[in-house]
């Protein structure tokens, strides 16, 4: 899971927009968003300029999340 759609929405933007802005088609937005597409780190680093964001905070796990796999180990 990641952080995109919630992202996108927050500022506004529609898939068309980001998907244009960071120069891919909407189908590959719509992959990204479900987690179904990795995009590449060149793709990763558009997203978090447009997202105003960082690599982190697009796709990386909570802090919640850690401890839960923690837990689970």
């Amino acid at each position: 899971m990641n952080n995109v759609k919630t992202l996108r929405t927050a500022r506004g933007l529609t898939q068309k927009e980001l998907a244009f802005k960071i120069g891919v088609v909407r189908q590959t937005l719509i992959g990204i968003e479900k987690g179904d597409y990795n995009p590449s780190l060149l793709l990763c680093a558009k997203l978090a300029i447009v997202l105003e964001s960082n690599l982190d905070e697009l796709f990386g796990p909570t802090v919640e999340d850690i401890r839960a796999q923690m837990n689970e180990e």
